[in-house]
């Protein structure tokens, strides 16, 4: 799937590694995905979330406030968890939905807002995003001024055929994502990281979250 991503998808995902780290979180969760999708700037995601009137400052400030920081900067490769995991399995969906077989940030953002109990979506909630405005806004985007560079050109599939055609790529999704994590350097998590917590979406500990099942 990795090769399906855009210029901008790479850095934006890249970038959410890095917003992890600057939080002394052990994950990189849906949290980080926003902030490295807002992050990145240049892609359709970014340009709705600015449309939207949310910062960067503002999307690092609401997930410290909900989350916190960790209590020490992680060390070695920082595992997805499994909702920021569905997120990239969702963008592909979101792509094939709108005709397209690249996955852009504006893929990514509406996989992120798709998932009503995701903290990103509580981060958004927290920044007073309308989340139908988001969508029409990002989607919009899309259709206008799609991100460049990366990934195979559009292709719009028949109808009939795209139920099918998302399954048998869906069927796939975890080894691509497998594939992703070796290509930007980051582990596979183990069989602990899995659970997901009340404020995070990691059992490993973010900086004092309760575990729970999130």
């Amino acid at each position: 799937m990795f090769e399906r991503f855009t210029d901008q998808s790479r850095r934006a995902v890249v970038l959410a590694q890095q917003e992890a780290r600057h939080l002394n979180h052990n994950y990189i969760g849906t949290e980080h995905l926003l902030a490295g999708l807002r992050r990145e700037n240049q892609g359709a995601a970014a340009r709705a979330l600015e449309s939207a009137g949310i910062t960067i400052d503002a999307v690092r400030a609401e997930t410290e406030k909900l989350i916190g920081r960790g209590l020490q900067a992680p060390s070695g490769h920082i595992p997805f968890t499994p909702r920021a995991k569905k997120c990239l399995e969702l963008s592909l969906r979101e792509a094939l939905n709108l005709g397209h077989n690249h996955i852009g940030t504006g893929h990514l953002l509406l996989a992120l807002i798709s998932q009503d109990d995701c903290v990103a979506v509580r981060v958004l909630g927290g920044l007073g995003a309308d989340l139908g405005q988001l969508r029409e806004r990002v989607t919009r985007e899309i259709e206008d001024d799609p991100d460049k560079g990366g990934g195979p050109a559009p292709l719009r599939p028949r109808r009939a055929e795209l139920p099918d055609a998302v399954q048998a790529l869906l069927d796939t999704i975890d080894d691509r994502l497998t594939a992703i994590e070796l290509h930007l350097g980051i582990a596979h998590p183990g069989p602990d990281a899995g659970a997901e917590a009340a404020g995070g979406e990691s059992s490993a500990d973010p900086g004092g979250a309760d575990a729970g099942t999130g």
